[in-house]
């Protein structure tokens, strides 16, 4: 039996841009992303706590450094400069793997870095 479990969070960082006109996506610092387990199109939730939205998107590798957190496209129409997020990913694993599999967790400091 396969079963779909929490790989990778980044709990609370802030959005530093969005950019309504790029054709979507979100672009994290690839420092953040490296310490959270996530690649390069890899597809996320993005749980705003500043509104309350929820959304799915893939990862845009950032600046490593930067501290960027950047909402892309639709998305940024559902976020301000400056909101906290939580961006989290899924694994889909076996039911007994599952059973002992750490998932990534990263808590950032406030200014986005680690």
């Amino acid at each position: 039996m396969q079963i779909e479990v929490l790989k990778s969070k980044i709990h609370r960082v802030k959005i530093t841009e969005a950019n309504l006109h790029y054709i979507g996506s979100i672009t994290i610092d690839e420092d953040l992303m490296d310490a959270a387990n996530l690649i390069e199109n890899e597809k996320v939730q993005v749980l705003n706590i500043d509104n309350g939205e929820r959304l799915e998107t893939y990862v845009i590798k950032g600046i490593r450094g930067s501290k960027m957190i950047c909402m892309n496209g639709p998305a940024a129409r559902r976020v301000t400069v400056g909101d906290t997020v939580i961006v989290i990913s899924y694994a889909h694993m076996d039911f007994e793997k599952a059973k002992t599999f750490k998932p990534a967790i990263i808590f950032p400091k406030a200014d986005n870095s680690l």
